[in-house]
């Protein structure tokens, strides 16, 4: 690889650098993870205190469903994720205000989480709420995508 001889952080630094100054949407996938009693899993960000969805954007040369795994693992300490179906895709580029995000959300089912949070400086908490019980608004319009998931004869292109 032309770039081999770069410590792997500073690589990292690199291409999170070149998607912003190339300026093109980043993928990332988010989950509706529910528990089979319909508890759902939702995370506390560091960034802004607020709840919302597990998820993040999908690294280069991995797929969504490699994706989805991992990052219910690292943020939501959750394992082997039964995935049910795609909800659709948000694109409104106002969702998020670090950069144009296109979110593709996913329901799945899972067991409640068996792991903390891997870094606890991006999730600060990671929680099961049943649905009347959980916040109303979540971070970047998730509250959108948990809509989708309860209209199963709906899905989302924005």
């Amino acid at each position: 690889m032309l770039l081999s001889w770069l410590p792997k952080a500073a690589f990292g630094i690199l291409h999170e650098a070149t998607r912003h100054i190339l300026k093109r949407p980043v993928v990332g996938i988010s989950a509706v993870a529910r528990t089979r009693d319909g508890q759902l899993v939702l995370i506390r960000r560091g960034d802004t205190g607020t709840w919302g969805l597990p998820g993040g954007t999908v690294e280069w040369g991995e797929t969504l469903r490699v994706a989805l795994d991992r990052e219910l693992e690292e943020e939501a300490g959750v394992v082997n994720p039964e995935f049910v179906r795609v909800l659709g895709a948000w694109s409104e580029p106002s969702r998020d205000m670090r950069f144009h995000a296109v979110t593709i959300g996913v329901e799945c089912i899972v067991a409640p989480p068996v792991k903390a949070p891997l870094n606890r400086l991006e999730i600060r908490d990671v929680r099961l709420f049943a649905r009347e019980a959980m916040p109303q608004t979540l971070a970047f319009g998730h509250q959108d995508i948990v809509a989708a998931m309860l209209d199963p004869s709906r899905t989302v292109l924005e």
